[in-house]
């Protein structure tokens, strides 16, 4: 009876070490598919989303906190000026002594210089460019004391509203840039990289010619631009020294001169023709006697 009692137990021993082992494999088992899912599932997390559907969900908004321009900044009226002048003076290296100085008085500076000197006349061409505040005191100083004003022109464009559009865009430029550069540091694979980094290649020369463009629209506004043209009549004697009606006489009578020279030259340079003249007198008159007869 004791040896039947020995073996009950130890058969139910047998059996629970069993069950126990069984299950801590499953448990195992179950550890090892649970580590299993969670792997691809991690890596996943880590995958980065295409370049293509990245730019497809920015355009269709779902990063519109991201990607709306901030327009919390008021630009000021931007207005470029510019202006033509013509002045007709008596010196014309007095003329610019006096327009020197008048530039350095209103802190501008001369951008281009230029002279001609012809049979008529001389020309001294200047561009300058002078501080949008000091223009007008500019073109009334050039009025005033220079010479005789021949034509004026004087012209204002409002372009506040290209650098406000320039502007704008250029913020959202910058926002894309820092956007895809975060993409670039999370891009797995090559193709990706070279993509991303294509795009940033494009959106970094679209951000240099946009900052060039506000700021050559700055230097506009806050330098005008004048073109000053000196004008002065050539002196043809020593008699008539100063601009006036014997000058212009003297210049009237050589101006004549010179137009019969020139209707003299012009009739003389058709020499070939006038020898052509008597022989077709001669075939005239020929054909004419042989009609007659």
């Amino acid at each position: 009876m004791k040896k039947i009692i020995f073996l009950l137990s130890g058969l139910i021993l047998i059996n629970c070490s069993k069950s126990g082992g069984e299950k801590h494999e499953a448990k195992a088992d179950m550890m090892e598919v649970i580590t299993e899912d969670k792997a691809p599932s991690s890596a996943a997390s880590y995958s980065p989303i295409s370049v293509s559907e990245k730019l497809v969900s920015d355009e269709n908004g779902t990063n519109k906190d991201v990607y709306t321009p901030k327009k919390t900044d008021t630009v000021s009226k931007k207005i470029i000026k510019n202006g033509d002048m013509k002045i007709q003076v008596g010196d014309i290296q007095k003329a610019q002594k006096q327009v020197n100085e008048i530039i350095r008085k209103n802190s501008a500076y001369i951008q281009k210089e230029e002279f001609q000197n012809t049979d008529m006349d001389d020309n001294l061409s200047l561009i300058i460019r002078v501080p949008h505040k000091n223009f007008d005191a500019l073109i009334n100083s050039f009025s005033d004391g220079v010479g005789t004003v021949l034509s004026k022109n004087i012209s204002s464009n409002d372009v506040t509203e290209e650098y406000t559009d320039v502007a704008i865009k250029l913020a959202n430029k910058k926002i894309y840039l820092e956007k895809y550069r975060d993409m670039l540091r999370s891009a797995a694979t090559t193709k990706d990289m070279l993509e991303i980094q294509e795009n940033i290649r494009e959106l970094e020369d679209e951000i240099d010619v946009a900052e060039g463009r506000l700021r050559f629209i700055d230097d506009r506004v806050n330098y005008s631009t004048l073109n000053l043209n000196l004008y002065k009549e050539k002196v043809r004697s020593s008699a008539t020294s100063k601009i006036g009606f014997g000058s212009r006489f003297v210049d009237s009578v050589t101006e004549g001169w010179n137009s019969f020279v020139s209707f003299m030259l012009g009739i003389i340079s058709l020499w070939p023709f006038f020898l052509l003249i008597p022989v077709i007198i001669f075939i005239w008159r020929k054909w004419r006697s042989k009609k007659k007869e």
